[in-house]
């Protein structure tokens, strides 16, 4: 068998194409320049505009001052988990911050259920848990929690403590 060797390429032949590279950059530039005109009109707000994405309903709504509506809880004394041997207790008047008018009536109504709810939460603290401004902000967040919960077609947005009394 004879191998015939490998024609030389002739000055007059055309160089071989570079398809292969120039089909790779295609790939990876067109996606990157159209990412890249997307961002810039994302972050300049000319797409959210042209998408019908705007915010300014929702900026006049959370400007219109909401007036609360208060509803007074009765005074709660609970004694607190504490040494046996020297009890400790705790009096509280709060207020419960409803948003709606229409609230202030399902709040009066599950009072039972938000007292008995809320004296078993304080009947399990300590009083090393309510000291300084830290334990009133615990306090206040689980107490709105719970009176989440009692009251739950309505909403309870605060909790106003008028007076915090531990002995």
């Amino acid at each position: 068998m004879s191998a015939k060797p490998d024609p030389k390429p002739s000055p007059d032949d055309p160089p071989p194409a570079k398809s292969g590279k120039r089909k790779k950059l295609m790939l990876l530039a067109l996606p990157i320049l159209l990412l890249g005109g997307g961002a810039g009109l994302w972050f300049s707000g000319i797409l959210p505009k042209m998408l019908g994405m705007q915010h300014e309903e929702l900026h006049r709504e959370a400007a219109k001052p909401a007036v609360p509506i208060y509803v007074d809880m009765p005074d709660i004394v609970a004694n607190l988990n504490s040494d046996p041997k020297r009890p400790s207790y705790l009096k509280l008047q709060s207020r419960l911050e409803v948003s709606k008018a229409e609230d202030v009536e399902k709040v009066k109504q599950a009072m039972p259920r938000l007292l008995d709810l809320f004296q078993t939460y304080l009947r399990e603290m300590r009083p090393e848990e309510l000291r300084g401004s830290a334990g009133t902000y615990r306090l206040r967040e689980e107490l709105i929690a719970r009176a989440n919960v009692a009251v739950l077609p309505a909403k309870v947005t605060d909790i106003l403590f008028t007076q915090m009394l531990i002995q």
